[in-house]
């Protein structure tokens, strides 16, 4: 399959201009001008047209920054986002989207959607916007997209307080999907349902992407989740991707310290002689991306860090089928039980 986005070299760093009380109190000693923060650090990877895409980490880590870059959300301090060959973002001084053919859903659908505006107003916003059908056959339109996920068309007349967490999902996903994209980018989706819900909609991202032949990136925290709906997995951690492979090989085989952590800390339910809950929490803190610790970001929390680790920056190398950013990892053995 050839490379429907090609992310080449990202960084994000946001940096809030210091105000003039805080400029004359660095001026004398008395505060620090606001830090940068690093958001994304120099993430190259491609995702394949017709494949899903998992992307994990524990929250803070710049999962969400990486997926409006590839939306076109955001604009990247340094590097590029490339979709089928072209910019996401077009223009000087404050650049903006250039396709419509990828589309994001965010985790929180009430927050997304206008409380103000009805349900089928929602849905037909953009594509009347943007051409892609007339006003005279946008309530049509929005009939065909709102049964397509499962819900029925006259609750078009609604506003979105009048629904259930679920169902305000299902609304943002026939949103975005009214725009025909031919990428969708899943921000944590099912991260604030029920886990019932959470099964409802995972399936319809599957049965979406099978009927629509879409391309999604699926961002989440939840490791069942994204084993389930991937076909490849890159894992985060403090703006850096440190591991991509299939989902397969990843969760079988782990080849990084940080992959085989995650999968540690997933709890597991173990009924021997006796019922056990088996966890290993991955020890310390995530450092702050105020000020990122120098060579692997990781080395301040691995069990397997040297001297190299904390001054020598790994890059992603092949390693048996995947790509791994960990100066041992040709040497470690981390194999062993994944989570179901």
């Amino acid at each position: 399959m050839s490379a429907l986005v090609d992310v080449r070299a990202a960084s994000k760093v946001f940096r809030q201009p210091a105000t003039l009380v805080e400029r004359i109190g660095s001026a004398f000693g008395v505060c620090e001008l606001p830090r940068p923060v690093h958001a994304v650090d120099d993430v190259s990877l491609e995702i394949r047209n017709g494949e899903v895409l998992g992307l994990v980490g524990e929250s803070g880590c710049g999962k969400s920054t990486l997926g409006r870059m590839i939306a076109g959300i955001l604009p990247p301090s340094a590097g590029s986002a490339l979709f089928d060959g072209m910019p996401l973002l077009a223009g000087a001084g404050r650049p903006v989207k250039s396709t419509t053919r990828v589309q994001m859903i965010f985790q929180d659908p009430f927050a997304s959607l206008d409380p103000r505006m009805r349900v089928g107003d929602i849905i037909a916003e953009g594509p009347v916007a943007h051409g892609l059908v007339s006003k005279s056959a946008s309530a049509a339109d929005v009939s065909r997209w709102l049964s397509t996920v499962g819900l029925d068309p006259q609750v078009a007349d609604r506003y979105p307080h009048q629904f259930s967490g679920g169902q305000r999902q299902r609304i943002a996903i026939a949103r975005a999907l009214a725009m025909r994209p031919d990428m969708l980018v899943c921000d944590e989706p099912v991260a604030s349902l029920d886990v019932s819900i959470q099964a409802q909609i995972v399936n319809l991202f599957l049965k979406l992407r099978r009927d629509l032949g879409l391309t999604m990136l699926f961002i989440s925290h939840d490791l069942g989740v994204v084993r389930h709906v991937s076909d490849r997995i890159a894992i985060m951690y403090l703006g850096r991707i440190v591991e991509i492979g299939t989902a397969r090989s990843v969760f079988e085989r782990p080849r990084h310290p940080y992959t085989r952590a995650l999968l540690d800390s997933v709890p597991r339910l173990r009924i021997d002689d006796r019922v056990e809950v088996d966890f290993r929490p991955i020890r310390g803190e995530l450092p702050s991306p105020l000020d990122p610790p120098a060579g692997c970001h990781f080395h301040m929390r691995c069990p397997h860090a040297n001297e190299a680790c904390a001054v020598q920056r790994p890059t992603l190398l092949h390693v048996e089928g995947r790509e791994v950013a960990c100066l041992r990892a040709t040497e470690l053995d981390l194999s062993g039980e994944a989570p179901p």
